[in-house]
């Protein structure tokens, strides 16, 4: 109780803003996956209140998460109903908990950190591409991802788009993201006040009061569900159809999402941390937890999986949030609004909403990211590059799988590089000291072969492995035939901490 107080200025405000920018995200994830509109509004107030109390995790934000919009889209589709798919989403949360239970989680802390820099980079382009579709009226989106934009012809949809610009839309985009601008540039660093009253708020109370002097399209506009009593209000909940259990498939599904669920937190967890000025690291097993108990319960009344998501989060931080606290108010706000005002929050234009997720896009992508990434060498930079462009190209998990795969390889060659020190005296050139690494594998084969076999006749050899943990078979195959044709060559030879009836 004491912490709720001394966080609420900044876990409030913050809040309101998180609200803000999970209400559109929320509807168009579920318009995206086939499923109801109102399980996106249920799987925020369940991301937000059931897993965000539940979870360690002080910043990072749950709710339905656009990158399993395409699995649970195909999943209805064979299933036939979505009460049948609801049944896999319970699955998959109480697959989730026995992985907690597991201790499963440290997985999390083997993903490099220049995926990680690439992963939020990414998600901010992505971000920014989807949103200015909104941003200036035109309801489809540019494409669904780079590679489909890159099918259409770049110009041919980007003419497309300016043809259905709408002016009035422009307007309050331009607005908007200057009152944003301002607001967070001038106004807050100058006077106190203006940090009680964040600007994404203004932003959408500009819309709202713009949207009713101008007319805007229903698609420029949100759509929640009016409910006209509480009894139509509670007809908006499904629930799961458990004749499903008798089907093989819902098993295998619902271990699917259970997987693809647990990387995506596990990422937003990583990255959400990267992200905390104060540095606090989130039990990662108590996530999975957090996040399987909250899939449960979503499953049970109609709602979407969720995952920890990024775009909530960094929002989240962004806008000055202290504690969990804030994940916590954003899912009651959205429970009060979808019960009390959904008449008001449904005069919001998309446009303002874009530009908040603009402004947090930018944040994530900023350029200067680019330039510090690069300064870290071609080892940070080519797995952080490779991050984006898989993501853009085409989704999260194959954009980090990517990423990954360009780590190990460097990962590989300085393993290859590093397997031995070569140490030549330059006053007895041929006298060789070659010390070998702590790890020396099949991998540092030939490494070693080609510096054995540059040693020339009648030198003085000694081949250091006392700081060696493991020498693969493979190398000492080599050491016992170099040790073999030494004596033909004149070749003194000393081993120092390598066995010799090992080889």
């Amino acid at each position: 109780m004491k912490n709720l107080f001394k966080n609420i200025r900044y876990d409030l405000p913050a809040s309101v803003v998180v609200f803000f920018v999970a209400l559109p995200l929320c509807l168009g994830i579920a318009l995206a996956s086939g499923a109801p509109l109102f399980s996106g509004i249920i799987s925020g107030v369940i991301g937000g209140i059931v897993a965000g109390a539940l979870s360690g995790s002080q910043l990072g934000v749950s709710g339905p998460a656009a990158g399993l919009a395409v699995i649970v889209f195909g999943y209805i589709a064979t299933i036939g109903s979505y009460q049948g798919f609801l049944v896999a989403v319970c699955i998959a949360g109480i697959l989730q908990i026995i992985m907690g239970y597991l201790r499963l989680g440290s997985i999390a802390y083997y993903f490099p950190s220049s995926v990680i820099r690439g992963m939020l980079v990414g998600i901010g382009l992505m971000i920014i591409i989807k949103q200015i579709p909104h941003a200036v009226g035109y309801d489809n989106s540019v494409a669904t991802d780079f590679e489909e934009f890159i099918d259409n012809g770049a110009i041919t949809t980007l003419q497309e788009t300016i043809n259905n610009i709408t002016p009035i839309a422009m307007i309050i985009s331009l607005i908007s993201i200057a009152i944003l601008v301002i607001w967070d540039n001038f106004l807050m660093k100058k006077y106190k006040i203006f940090k009680l009253i964040q600007g994404p708020l203004v932003v959408v109370i500009f819309g709202i009061l713009m949207s009713n002097f101008v007319d805007l399209a229903d698609h420029q506009i949100v759509q929640i569900p009016v409910s006209e009593n509480m009894s139509n209000f509670l007809d908006n909940f499904i629930f799961p159809d458990f004749e499903m259990l008798r089907n093989p498939q819902i098993y295998l599904m619902g271990a699917v999402l259970a997987i693809v669920a647990s990387i995506e937190t596990l990422l937003c967890v990583e990255a959400t941390d990267k992200l905390d000025n104060l540095k606090r690291i989130t039990p990662t097993n108590r996530e999975l937890k957090a996040q399987g108990f909250g899939n449960l319960v979503s499953g049970l009344i109609g709602g979407l999986p969720i995952t920890q998501v990024i775009v909530r989060s960094s929002a989240n931080i962004s806008f000055g949030a202290k504690s969990k606290n804030s994940a916590i108010f954003h899912g009651i706000l959205l429970m009060i609004c979808a019960i009390a005002i959904p008449n008001i929050l449904n005069m919001i234009p998309y446009a303002s909403l874009a530009c908040i997720l603009l402004v947090v896009g930018y944040k994530l992508a900023n350029p200067k990211i680019f330039i510090k990434v690069f300064k870290l060498g071609r080892e940070q930079f080519m797995p952080f590059l490779i991050t984006i462009i898989g993501m853009l190209a085409f989704d999260l998990l194959k954009g980090v799988i990517l990423g990954i795969m360009i780590s190990i390889i460097f990962i590989l060659i300085n393993n290859f590089r590093n397997a031995y020190e070569n140490i030549v005296d330059n006053q007895q050139k041929n006298s060789h000291l070659i010390t070998l690494a702590e790890e020396v594998s099949f991998l540092n084969k030939g490494a070693i072969l080609q510096v054995l076999k540059a040693i020339p006749e009648n030198s003085n050899v000694i081949i250091d492995g006392s700081k060696s943990k493991i020498i693969d078979f493979d190398v000492y195959e080599i050491l016992r035939d170099f040790q073999a044709n030494a004596k033909s060559k004149n070749i003194q030879l000393t081993l120092k901490g390598i066995t010799i009836n090992k080889i």
